[in-house]
């Protein structure tokens, strides 16, 4: 698992600890079934998300399975606990002139950081990266001379994805005049091997992504609350509206099932209504 999912998922064990404790519940072989359930229905009315109750439903199954693995209990309570119902929510999409609108704004001859920035937001609509996926990135994963990029995603899965030629050029700038500047610190001559560097020559963090993406947003007069995953879900849904087929979107994605894949088959309808009205015969 990915260090943040770790990290929830010890803090969603703690809580439900807690919350046996002080109702009597001492140790894992106390915990019933309706022990969770009661829980889950504690969290619900304290006014916790679906999203959330999920996620702490799915920390004790990890636990509990855990547990059956070592021998210290002999069932696990939390498989037969239903999860709430989460409400099915449609990713943010930017069309593709606003897309073109924020990555045109970021001028091609401009400061290092600028530079990085084209490159961050590029990777991110063009190759459908997460913002956890671009810091990641090293200056090695970059191949310009095959065109492609080599992705380290959820679980430690590699991809290789197709760079567009917008993509590759902001490359070459960056790399050409952006990236040696940030590469030392304090003059020292220090480097990292990340591909994106910030101000210091340290490697960005996700919370850096989104900042600096505010920042386009805002100078390309574009909706305030737009994210850096909205472009990932633009990729996909505009891959789909291209004609691209559903198999290869989610290779490209790095998706594990096809179903998560899936969402963007209704995100839009426009493809759907023009096939409609192109061959149905009372269309």
């Amino acid at each position: 698992m990915a260090d943040k999912t770790r990290v929830a998922y010890g803090g969603d064990v703690e809580r439900f600890a807690r919350w046996c404790a002080a109702r009597g519940t001492t140790g894992p072989v106390a915990v019933e079934v309706r022990t969770i359930r009661r829980y889950t229905q504690s969290l619900t009315e304290r006014g916790a998300a679906a999203s959330t109750v999920t996620r702490a439903l799915a920390a004790l199954r990890s636990l509990f399975r855990t547990l059956q693995r070592h021998e210290v209990v002999a069932g696990n309570p939390a498989e037969l606990t239903p999860g709430p119902r989460k409400p099915r929510r449609l990713p943010r999409v930017v069309k593709p002139v606003d897309a073109g609108r924020l990555l045109d704004g970021i001028p091609a001859d401009s400061d290092p950081l600028a530079l990085r920035d084209r490159v961050m937001l590029e990777l991110a609509y063009g190759c459908g990266l997460r913002a956890a996926e671009l810091v990641r990135l090293d200056h090695d994963a970059v191949d310009l001379e095959e065109r492609q990029v080599r992705v380290v995603g959820k679980g430690e899965k590699t991809r290789t994805v197709p760079l567009g030629d917008p993509a590759a050029d902001a490359i070459r700038r960056y790399l050409w005049r952006g990236r040696p500047t940030l590469a030392t610190t304090d003059g020292a001559g220090t480097e990292d091997a990340a591909l994106l560097l910030s101000r210091r020559g340290r490697r960005l963090s996700t919370s850096d992504v989104r900042r600096r993406m505010d920042r386009w947003v805002r100078e390309a007069n574009l909706p305030g609350d737009l994210h850096p995953h909205a472009l990932r879900h633009s990729f996909a849904t505009h891959l789909l509206d291209g004609g691209a087929d559903l198999r290869a979107i989610q290779e490209l994605l790095g998706h594990a099932r096809l179903s998560t894949t899936q969402v963007y088959t209704h995100v839009e309808s426009s493809r759907l209504k023009a096939a409609y009205r192109n061959s149905h015969p009372r269309a």
